[in-house]
């Protein structure tokens, strides 16, 4: 499984339309993923403090564009997904919101 962590409304919208694009999508060309390993720290470099999160689990296997692992500068191979996510490769979606701290854990 991979992971994406996303906004509950952006969510929502995606359910409306039947595909997430992420602003990476427009911006880098592909959506952002973790391994489970990843998420937690991704959560803490890019989402410290930030309410209103979801954590959507993705089935790989379900997925429509092309994901590939790619090397990130200083911080590890990615998964990126080079299209719109669409949202019957999601297994399972949960709340995700930081401790009394500002920080993720899992």
């Amino acid at each position: 499984m991979i992971f994406h962590i996303t906004e509950q409304a952006a969510w929502q919208t995606a359910q409306a339309e039947g595909a997430y694009q992420s602003p990476s999508l427009a911006s880098e060309g592909f959506i952002h993923f973790s391994t489970d390993a990843q998420v937690v720290a991704t959560a803490n470099r890019f989402y410290q403090g930030k309410t209103g999160l979801v954590l959507l689990t993705v089935d790989p296997s379900r997925l429509k564009p092309e994901l590939r692992y790619e090397d990130t500068l200083n911080h590890g191979t990615f998964p990126h997904l080079y299209g719109p996510l669409n949202v019957d490769a999601v297994v399972d979606v949960r709340t995700f919101e930081p401790g009394a701290d500002g920080t993720f854990s899992m």
